[in-house]
Protein backbone atom coordinates (compact mmCIF):
# COMPACT_ATOMS: atom_id res chain seq x y z
CA UNK A 1 0.00 0.00 0.00
CA UNK A 2 1.40 3.30 -0.93
CA UNK A 3 0.77 6.15 1.54
CA UNK A 4 2.15 8.68 2.50
CA UNK A 5 4.82 9.23 5.85
CA UNK A 6 1.76 11.67 7.75
CA UNK A 7 -0.83 8.98 6.40
CA UNK A 8 1.52 5.86 7.63
CA UNK A 9 2.15 7.63 11.18
CA UNK A 10 -2.05 8.11 11.22
CA UNK A 11 -3.23 4.58 10.64
CA UNK A 12 0.19 2.79 12.59
CA UNK A 13 0.02 5.34 15.38
CA UNK A 14 -1.98 7.75 16.11
CA UNK A 15 -5.30 5.86 15.10
CA UNK A 16 -4.21 3.05 16.88
CA UNK A 17 -3.90 5.28 20.02
CA UNK A 18 -7.37 7.25 19.76
CA UNK A 19 -8.73 3.25 19.69
CA UNK A 20 -6.37 2.09 22.68
CA UNK A 21 -7.96 5.00 24.81
CA UNK A 22 -11.31 4.63 23.78
CA UNK A 23 -10.73 1.00 24.61
CA UNK A 24 -11.62 -0.64 21.36
CA UNK A 25 -9.78 -3.69 19.89
CA UNK A 26 -10.47 -2.65 15.89
CA UNK A 27 -6.52 -2.43 15.24
CA UNK A 28 -6.27 -6.19 16.45
CA UNK A 29 -10.08 -7.19 14.82
CA UNK A 30 -8.49 -5.62 11.41
CA UNK A 31 -5.48 -7.66 11.21
CA UNK A 32 -7.20 -11.11 12.14
CA UNK A 33 -9.91 -9.65 9.38
CA UNK A 34 -7.45 -9.32 6.82
CA UNK A 35 -5.83 -13.03 7.32
CA UNK A 36 -9.25 -14.21 7.43
CA UNK A 37 -10.66 -12.68 4.19
CA UNK A 38 -8.27 -15.38 2.37
CA UNK A 39 -9.69 -18.10 4.50
CA UNK A 40 -12.06 -21.17 2.33
CA UNK A 41 -15.60 -21.13 2.85
CA UNK A 42 -14.96 -23.96 5.08
CA UNK A 43 -12.98 -21.90 7.63
CA UNK A 44 -15.01 -19.32 7.28
CA UNK A 45 -17.82 -21.32 8.21
CA UNK A 46 -16.02 -23.24 10.98
CA UNK A 47 -15.66 -19.15 12.68
CA UNK A 48 -18.86 -18.67 11.94
CA UNK A 49 -20.57 -21.33 13.77
CA UNK A 50 -17.43 -20.93 17.09
CA UNK A 51 -18.73 -17.34 17.27
CA UNK A 52 -22.35 -18.00 16.99
CA UNK A 53 -22.69 -20.53 19.70
CA UNK A 54 -21.01 -18.20 22.06
CA UNK A 55 -23.17 -15.51 21.14
CA UNK A 56 -26.19 -17.50 21.48
CA UNK A 57 -25.13 -18.81 25.40
CA UNK A 58 -24.49 -15.38 26.22
CA UNK A 59 -27.85 -14.28 25.34
CA UNK A 60 -29.23 -17.12 26.87
CA UNK A 61 -27.63 -16.74 30.03
CA UNK A 62 -27.32 -12.47 30.12
CA UNK A 63 -30.22 -11.47 27.47
CA UNK A 64 -33.97 -11.10 29.53
CA UNK A 65 -35.69 -10.74 26.11
CA UNK A 66 -33.81 -14.37 24.65
CA UNK A 67 -33.36 -16.19 27.90
CA UNK A 68 -37.56 -15.88 27.88
CA UNK A 69 -37.92 -16.74 24.22
CA UNK A 70 -35.15 -19.63 24.14
CA UNK A 71 -37.31 -21.21 27.36
CA UNK A 72 -40.55 -20.53 25.60
CA UNK A 73 -39.09 -22.10 22.41
CA UNK A 74 -37.60 -25.09 23.77
CA UNK A 75 -33.97 -23.85 22.60
CA UNK A 76 -30.74 -24.69 24.60
CA UNK A 77 -27.62 -23.35 22.50
CA UNK A 78 -25.83 -26.04 23.73
CA UNK A 79 -28.10 -28.96 22.72
CA UNK A 80 -29.25 -27.73 19.98
CA UNK A 81 -26.96 -25.79 17.53
CA UNK A 82 -24.90 -28.04 16.04
CA UNK A 83 -24.78 -26.69 12.52
CA UNK A 84 -25.15 -23.26 10.99
CA UNK A 85 -28.62 -24.24 9.76
CA UNK A 86 -29.82 -24.79 13.09
CA UNK A 87 -29.77 -20.71 13.32
CA UNK A 88 -33.18 -21.28 11.48
CA UNK A 89 -34.94 -22.99 14.43
CA UNK A 90 -34.96 -19.34 16.10
CA UNK A 91 -37.38 -16.82 15.20
CA UNK A 92 -36.77 -13.62 13.20
CA UNK A 93 -36.43 -10.40 14.87
CA UNK A 94 -38.08 -7.73 13.22
CA UNK A 95 -38.03 -3.76 14.31
CA UNK A 96 -41.07 -4.11 15.82
CA UNK A 97 -39.91 -7.15 18.35
CA UNK A 98 -36.90 -4.85 18.80
CA UNK A 99 -38.98 -1.68 19.98
CA UNK A 100 -41.20 -4.22 22.10
CA UNK A 101 -38.38 -5.69 23.98
CA UNK A 102 -36.38 -2.18 24.91
CA UNK A 103 -34.08 -2.93 27.70
CA UNK A 104 -34.75 -6.39 27.91
CA UNK A 105 -32.33 -6.47 25.15
CA UNK A 106 -29.40 -5.43 26.99
CA UNK A 107 -27.33 -7.98 28.51
CA UNK A 108 -27.02 -8.10 32.26
CA UNK A 109 -23.44 -7.71 32.20
CA UNK A 110 -23.10 -5.02 29.76
CA UNK A 111 -20.87 -1.72 30.52
CA UNK A 112 -20.23 0.83 28.50
CA UNK A 113 -23.11 1.07 25.97
CA UNK A 114 -23.69 3.68 23.47
CA UNK A 115 -27.45 4.53 22.82
CA UNK A 116 -28.30 4.57 19.48
CA UNK A 117 -31.45 5.71 16.79
CA UNK A 118 -32.35 5.19 13.33
CA UNK A 119 -35.59 6.82 12.03
CA UNK A 120 -36.11 4.95 9.07
CA UNK A 121 -38.70 5.27 6.66
CA UNK A 122 -41.78 6.08 8.27
CA UNK A 123 -39.93 8.43 11.14
CA UNK A 124 -40.50 6.11 14.12
CA UNK A 125 -37.34 5.98 15.81
CA UNK A 126 -35.70 2.40 16.45
CA UNK A 127 -34.06 2.58 19.37
CA UNK A 128 -30.88 -0.21 20.21
CA UNK A 129 -27.80 0.31 21.89
CA UNK A 130 -24.26 -0.93 20.94
CA UNK A 131 -20.98 -2.26 22.91
CA UNK A 132 -17.48 -1.83 22.19
CA UNK A 133 -17.31 -5.18 20.92
CA UNK A 134 -19.70 -4.18 18.20
CA UNK A 135 -18.05 -0.96 17.38
CA UNK A 136 -14.19 -2.38 17.31
CA UNK A 137 -15.99 -4.74 14.63
CA UNK A 138 -17.38 -2.73 12.69
CA UNK A 139 -14.33 -0.15 12.32
CA UNK A 140 -12.18 -2.87 11.62
CA UNK A 141 -14.70 -4.01 9.08
CA UNK A 142 -14.60 -0.52 7.11
CA UNK A 143 -11.12 0.19 7.45
CA UNK A 144 -10.25 -3.22 5.84
CA UNK A 145 -12.47 -2.67 2.84
CA UNK A 146 -10.80 0.91 2.70
CA UNK A 147 -7.59 -0.79 2.19
CA UNK A 148 -8.56 -3.05 -0.41
CA UNK A 149 -8.90 0.54 -2.63
CA UNK A 150 -5.15 1.58 -1.91
CA UNK A 151 -6.19 4.07 0.73
CA UNK A 152 -6.04 4.13 4.35
CA UNK A 153 -6.84 6.36 7.85
CA UNK A 154 -5.01 9.14 7.86
CA UNK A 155 -5.21 9.74 3.51
CA UNK A 156 -7.08 13.15 2.95
CA UNK A 157 -11.50 12.33 3.07
CA UNK A 158 -14.09 14.17 2.64
CA UNK A 159 -17.45 12.92 4.41
CA UNK A 160 -20.86 14.04 2.36
CA UNK A 161 -23.41 12.87 5.30
CA UNK A 162 -26.41 13.87 6.98
CA UNK A 163 -26.89 11.55 9.90
CA UNK A 164 -27.68 13.45 12.97
CA UNK A 165 -25.42 12.14 15.08
CA UNK A 166 -22.69 12.69 13.02
CA UNK A 167 -23.32 16.50 12.66
CA UNK A 168 -24.49 16.90 16.05
CA UNK A 169 -20.69 15.13 17.27
CA UNK A 170 -19.03 18.41 15.55
CA UNK A 171 -17.50 19.36 19.44
CA UNK A 172 -13.95 20.13 20.20
CA UNK A 173 -12.39 16.88 20.38
CA UNK A 174 -13.99 15.49 17.00
CA UNK A 175 -12.77 18.25 15.29
CA UNK A 176 -9.76 17.71 16.84
CA UNK A 177 -9.29 14.07 15.80
CA UNK A 178 -11.36 14.86 12.23
CA UNK A 179 -8.06 17.47 11.27
CA UNK A 180 -5.42 14.60 12.73
CA UNK A 181 -7.53 12.31 10.41
CA UNK A 182 -7.95 14.50 7.76
CA UNK A 183 -11.15 14.20 7.45
CA UNK A 184 -13.87 17.05 6.67
CA UNK A 185 -17.35 16.62 6.70
CA UNK A 186 -20.05 18.37 4.08
CA UNK A 187 -23.67 18.20 5.17
CA UNK A 188 -25.92 16.26 2.96
CA UNK A 189 -29.04 18.30 3.99
CA UNK A 190 -27.70 21.18 2.82
CA UNK A 191 -27.32 21.37 -1.33
CA UNK A 192 -28.64 24.53 -2.40
CA UNK A 193 -26.72 25.56 -5.47
CA UNK A 194 -24.66 28.22 -3.30
CA UNK A 195 -23.62 24.98 -0.87
CA UNK A 196 -23.05 23.29 -3.75
CA UNK A 197 -20.45 25.77 -5.02
CA UNK A 198 -18.59 25.52 -1.48
CA UNK A 199 -18.30 22.02 -1.64
CA UNK A 200 -16.92 21.95 -5.10
CA UNK A 201 -14.37 24.66 -3.75
CA UNK A 202 -13.55 22.66 -0.80
CA UNK A 203 -13.20 19.30 -2.07
CA UNK A 204 -11.14 21.40 -4.74
CA UNK A 205 -8.66 22.83 -1.90
CA UNK A 206 -8.95 19.53 -0.15
CA UNK A 207 -7.51 17.22 -3.07
CA UNK A 208 -8.46 14.45 -1.11
CA UNK A 209 -7.46 10.69 -1.82
CA UNK A 210 -11.24 9.44 -1.23
CA UNK A 211 -15.17 10.80 -0.80
CA UNK A 212 -17.43 9.15 1.50
CA UNK A 213 -21.17 9.60 0.75
CA UNK A 214 -24.90 8.85 0.30
CA UNK A 215 -24.93 8.09 -3.60
CA UNK A 216 -27.47 10.30 -3.66
CA UNK A 217 -25.50 13.24 -2.42
CA UNK A 218 -22.13 12.81 -4.27
CA UNK A 219 -24.15 12.28 -7.40
CA UNK A 220 -25.74 15.29 -6.83
CA UNK A 221 -22.46 16.81 -6.23
CA UNK A 222 -21.04 15.71 -9.71
CA UNK A 223 -24.27 16.94 -11.63
CA UNK A 224 -23.82 20.30 -10.10
CA UNK A 225 -19.94 20.84 -10.98
CA UNK A 226 -21.02 19.01 -14.75
CA UNK A 227 -23.40 21.82 -14.64
CA UNK A 228 -20.97 24.54 -13.35
CA UNK A 229 -18.43 23.51 -16.04
CA UNK A 230 -15.95 23.01 -12.90
CA UNK A 231 -13.50 20.08 -13.59
CA UNK A 232 -13.11 17.48 -10.69
CA UNK A 233 -11.38 14.55 -12.05
CA UNK A 234 -7.62 16.08 -12.05
CA UNK A 235 -7.93 16.39 -7.97
CA UNK A 236 -5.86 12.48 -7.75
CA UNK A 237 -9.23 11.30 -6.30
CA UNK A 238 -8.56 7.41 -5.50
CA UNK A 239 -12.05 6.31 -4.65
CA UNK A 240 -15.34 7.13 -3.75
CA UNK A 241 -17.04 4.93 -1.39
CA UNK A 242 -21.25 5.02 -1.08
CA UNK A 243 -23.33 3.25 1.35
CA UNK A 244 -26.83 3.79 2.90
CA UNK A 245 -28.87 3.48 -0.05
CA UNK A 246 -29.52 1.93 -3.28
CA UNK A 247 -26.28 2.77 -5.37
CA UNK A 248 -28.28 3.22 -9.38
CA UNK A 249 -26.19 2.70 -12.25
CA UNK A 250 -26.46 6.17 -13.88
CA UNK A 251 -25.33 7.85 -10.13
CA UNK A 252 -21.94 5.24 -10.22
CA UNK A 253 -21.47 6.67 -13.51
CA UNK A 254 -21.98 10.06 -13.06
CA UNK A 255 -19.80 9.82 -9.86
CA UNK A 256 -17.26 8.02 -11.62
CA UNK A 257 -16.65 10.18 -14.55
CA UNK A 258 -17.10 13.38 -12.68
CA UNK A 259 -14.29 12.69 -9.90
CA UNK A 260 -12.43 10.54 -12.37
CA UNK A 261 -12.36 7.51 -10.23
CA UNK A 262 -13.53 3.87 -9.21
CA UNK A 263 -16.88 3.85 -6.82
CA UNK A 264 -16.87 1.37 -4.60
CA UNK A 265 -20.36 0.48 -2.51
CA UNK A 266 -20.88 -0.15 0.32
CA UNK A 267 -24.30 -1.98 2.20
CA UNK A 268 -25.33 -1.95 6.03
CA UNK A 269 -26.43 0.08 8.28
CA UNK A 270 -26.59 1.65 12.00
CA UNK A 271 -28.62 -1.43 13.15
CA UNK A 272 -27.69 -4.15 11.08
CA UNK A 273 -23.62 -3.43 10.90
CA UNK A 274 -21.03 -3.40 7.93
CA UNK A 275 -22.68 -6.42 6.14
CA UNK A 276 -20.86 -5.78 2.96
CA UNK A 277 -19.23 -3.94 0.64
CA UNK A 278 -17.23 -3.72 -3.32
CA UNK A 279 -13.59 -4.88 -3.84
CA UNK A 280 -11.87 -3.52 -6.69
CA UNK A 281 -12.75 -6.81 -8.63
CA UNK A 282 -16.57 -5.68 -8.50
CA UNK A 283 -16.99 -8.56 -6.00
CA UNK A 284 -19.54 -7.19 -2.84
CA UNK A 285 -18.33 -9.37 -0.13
CA UNK A 286 -19.76 -9.91 2.51
CA UNK A 287 -18.32 -9.74 6.19
CA UNK A 288 -18.68 -12.90 7.12
CA UNK A 289 -16.46 -13.13 9.67
CA UNK A 290 -18.78 -11.01 11.91
CA UNK A 291 -21.97 -11.22 10.09
CA UNK A 292 -24.27 -14.70 9.04
CA UNK A 293 -26.23 -13.61 5.99
CA UNK A 294 -29.65 -15.31 4.95
CA UNK A 295 -31.65 -15.08 2.31
CA UNK A 296 -35.30 -15.86 2.58
CA UNK A 297 -38.68 -16.50 0.94
CA UNK A 298 -41.96 -14.59 3.10
CA UNK A 299 -42.54 -17.57 5.18
CA UNK A 300 -38.61 -17.88 6.40
CA UNK A 301 -37.18 -20.43 4.62
CA UNK A 302 -33.97 -20.25 2.90
CA UNK A 303 -34.37 -19.59 -1.13
CA UNK A 304 -32.26 -21.09 -3.85
CA UNK A 305 -28.96 -20.21 -4.48
CA UNK A 306 -28.93 -17.30 -6.44
CA UNK A 307 -32.67 -16.09 -6.17
CA UNK A 308 -33.64 -12.88 -4.44
CA UNK A 309 -35.33 -13.08 -0.99
CA UNK A 310 -35.13 -10.63 2.16
CA UNK A 311 -31.40 -10.65 3.85
CA UNK A 312 -31.58 -11.33 7.50
CA UNK A 313 -28.15 -11.04 9.47
CA UNK A 314 -27.21 -12.32 12.41
CA UNK A 315 -24.32 -9.70 13.87
CA UNK A 316 -21.91 -12.03 16.18
CA UNK A 317 -20.38 -9.07 17.74
CA UNK A 318 -23.47 -7.88 19.48
CA UNK A 319 -23.51 -9.50 22.60
CA UNK A 320 -24.15 -6.54 24.65
CA UNK A 321 -27.40 -6.33 22.58
CA UNK A 322 -27.83 -9.15 19.91
CA UNK A 323 -28.92 -8.91 16.72
CA UNK A 324 -30.13 -12.58 15.73
CA UNK A 325 -31.61 -13.13 12.40
CA UNK A 326 -32.31 -9.43 12.43
CA UNK A 327 -34.78 -8.43 9.30
CA UNK A 328 -33.29 -5.68 7.40
CA UNK A 329 -36.39 -5.22 5.13
CA UNK A 330 -33.95 -5.76 2.12
CA UNK A 331 -34.65 -7.59 -1.06
CA UNK A 332 -30.83 -9.46 -2.25
CA UNK A 333 -28.94 -12.42 -3.80
CA UNK A 334 -25.99 -14.31 -2.83
CA UNK A 335 -23.47 -14.55 -5.60
CA UNK A 336 -22.67 -18.25 -6.59
CA UNK A 337 -19.26 -17.75 -8.40
CA UNK A 338 -15.83 -16.48 -6.65
CA UNK A 339 -14.79 -13.22 -6.68
CA UNK A 340 -11.14 -12.72 -9.03
CA UNK A 341 -9.90 -11.24 -6.07
CA UNK A 342 -9.18 -14.21 -4.30
CA UNK A 343 -10.54 -13.74 -1.30
CA UNK A 344 -13.29 -16.53 0.25
CA UNK A 345 -15.73 -14.01 1.75
CA UNK A 346 -18.85 -14.63 0.19
CA UNK A 347 -20.60 -12.33 -2.19
CA UNK A 348 -24.04 -10.59 -2.59
CA UNK A 349 -24.77 -10.86 -6.22
CA UNK A 350 -27.48 -8.22 -5.97
CA UNK A 351 -28.86 -5.37 -3.53
CA UNK A 352 -32.21 -4.51 -5.15
CA UNK A 353 -33.58 -2.08 -2.48
CA UNK A 354 -36.13 -2.20 0.33
CA UNK A 355 -39.30 -4.03 0.23
CA UNK A 356 -40.60 -0.61 0.38
CA UNK A 357 -38.61 0.44 -3.17
CA UNK A 358 -41.00 -2.41 -4.67
CA UNK A 359 -44.47 -1.25 -5.95
CA UNK A 360 -47.97 -3.20 -6.40
CA UNK A 361 -49.51 -2.90 -9.53
CA UNK A 362 -53.85 -2.96 -8.98
CA UNK A 363 -53.33 -6.59 -10.45
CA UNK A 364 -51.32 -7.21 -6.92
CA UNK A 365 -48.58 -7.57 -9.74
CA UNK A 366 -45.03 -6.86 -7.59
CA UNK A 367 -42.54 -4.63 -9.27
CA UNK A 368 -38.96 -2.95 -8.60
CA UNK A 369 -39.18 1.12 -8.33
CA UNK A 370 -37.06 1.05 -11.51
CA UNK A 371 -40.34 0.62 -13.59
CA UNK A 372 -41.11 4.09 -13.08
CA UNK A 373 -37.62 5.61 -12.32
CA UNK A 374 -36.99 4.87 -16.13
CA UNK A 375 -40.25 7.09 -17.20
CA UNK A 376 -39.00 10.37 -15.60
CA UNK A 377 -35.31 9.48 -16.34
CA UNK A 378 -36.30 9.64 -19.68
CA UNK A 379 -37.45 13.28 -19.42
CA UNK A 380 -35.02 15.49 -20.22
CA UNK A 381 -36.64 18.51 -18.16
CA UNK A 382 -36.91 16.04 -14.91
CA UNK A 383 -33.86 16.80 -12.41
CA UNK A 384 -35.08 15.08 -9.30
CA UNK A 385 -37.67 13.20 -7.91
CA UNK A 386 -39.47 11.22 -5.59
CA UNK A 387 -42.84 8.00 -6.04
CA UNK A 388 -44.37 7.37 -2.91
CA UNK A 389 -47.15 4.66 -3.63
CA UNK A 390 -49.77 6.10 -1.11
CA UNK A 391 -52.20 3.15 -1.65
CA UNK A 392 -53.25 -0.04 -4.45
CA UNK A 393 -55.63 3.22 -5.92
CA UNK A 394 -53.05 6.00 -5.89
CA UNK A 395 -49.69 7.18 -6.46
CA UNK A 396 -47.99 10.66 -6.20
CA UNK A 397 -44.87 11.58 -7.81
CA UNK A 398 -43.01 14.75 -6.73
CA UNK A 399 -41.27 16.19 -9.91
CA UNK A 400 -38.27 19.07 -9.73
CA UNK A 401 -37.86 20.25 -13.36
CA UNK A 402 -35.75 23.09 -14.87
CA UNK A 403 -39.09 24.22 -16.92
CA UNK A 404 -43.04 23.47 -16.51
CA UNK A 405 -43.58 20.15 -17.35
CA UNK A 406 -46.14 20.85 -20.24
CA UNK A 407 -46.78 17.62 -22.15
CA UNK A 408 -44.38 15.53 -19.67
CA UNK A 409 -46.78 15.74 -17.18
CA UNK A 410 -49.20 13.54 -19.00
CA UNK A 411 -46.91 11.60 -20.08
CA UNK A 412 -45.83 10.25 -16.67
CA UNK A 413 -49.50 9.65 -15.70
CA UNK A 414 -50.02 7.41 -18.80
CA UNK A 415 -46.63 5.57 -18.12
CA UNK A 416 -47.63 5.38 -14.43
CA UNK A 417 -51.15 3.74 -15.42
CA UNK A 418 -49.57 1.72 -18.01
CA UNK A 419 -47.47 -0.47 -15.37
CA UNK A 420 -49.89 0.59 -12.33
CA UNK A 421 -53.16 -0.01 -13.65
CA UNK A 422 -55.41 2.26 -15.91
CA UNK A 423 -58.02 3.32 -12.67
CA UNK A 424 -55.05 4.23 -10.33
CA UNK A 425 -55.03 7.92 -9.99
CA UNK A 426 -51.42 9.41 -9.88
CA UNK A 427 -50.81 12.63 -9.05
CA UNK A 428 -47.64 14.83 -10.41
CA UNK A 429 -46.66 17.69 -8.09
CA UNK A 430 -43.63 20.12 -9.05
CA UNK A 431 -41.56 21.20 -6.96
CA UNK A 432 -38.99 23.58 -5.79
CA UNK A 433 -36.97 20.80 -4.22
CA UNK A 434 -37.25 16.93 -2.69
CA UNK A 435 -36.72 16.64 1.38
CA UNK A 436 -34.06 14.08 1.91
CA UNK A 437 -35.39 11.54 5.41
CA UNK A 438 -34.60 12.96 8.37
CA UNK A 439 -31.61 10.78 7.89
CA UNK A 440 -30.03 12.86 5.24
CA UNK A 441 -30.58 9.97 2.62
CA UNK A 442 -32.87 10.62 -0.19
CA UNK A 443 -35.01 7.71 -1.38
CA UNK A 444 -36.62 8.01 -4.75
CA UNK A 445 -39.24 5.47 -4.00
CA UNK A 446 -41.92 4.90 -1.26
CA UNK A 447 -44.60 2.31 -1.13
CA UNK A 448 -47.23 2.27 2.29
CA UNK A 449 -48.68 -0.76 0.65
CA UNK A 450 -49.37 -3.37 3.29
CA UNK A 451 -46.42 -6.03 2.98
CA UNK A 452 -49.06 -8.47 2.60
CA UNK A 453 -49.05 -7.45 -0.91
CA UNK A 454 -45.26 -8.13 -1.62
CA UNK A 455 -45.77 -11.86 -1.04
CA UNK A 456 -45.49 -12.56 -4.63
CA UNK A 457 -41.71 -10.75 -4.90
CA UNK A 458 -40.07 -13.92 -4.49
Amino acid sequence: MSNSPYTALVSRILFPLHELVKRHTSVRARRQLEASQWWSQDQLQALQFQRLRRLLARAQSQVPYYRDLFAAIGFDPARDLQSLADLQRLPRLDKAAVRAAGERLKAIDAVGLARFNTGGSSGEPLVFYIGRERVSHDVAAKWRATRWWDVDIGDREIVVWGSPIELGAQDGARAVRDRLLRTQLLPAFQMSPEKLDGFLARIRAARPRMLFGYPSALSHIARHAQARGQRMDDLGIKVAFVTSERLYDDQREQISRTFGCPVANGYGGRDAGFIAHQCPHGGMHITAEDIIVEILDPDGNPVPAGAAGEIVVTHLATGDFPFIRYRTGDVGVKGTEPCGCGRGLPLLKEIQGRTTDFLVARDGTVMHGLALVYILRDLPQVKAFKIVQESLDQTRVQVVADAPLGAAHQAIVDGFRARLGREVEVVVEQVEAITPEKSGKFRYVVSKVDAAHMEAMV
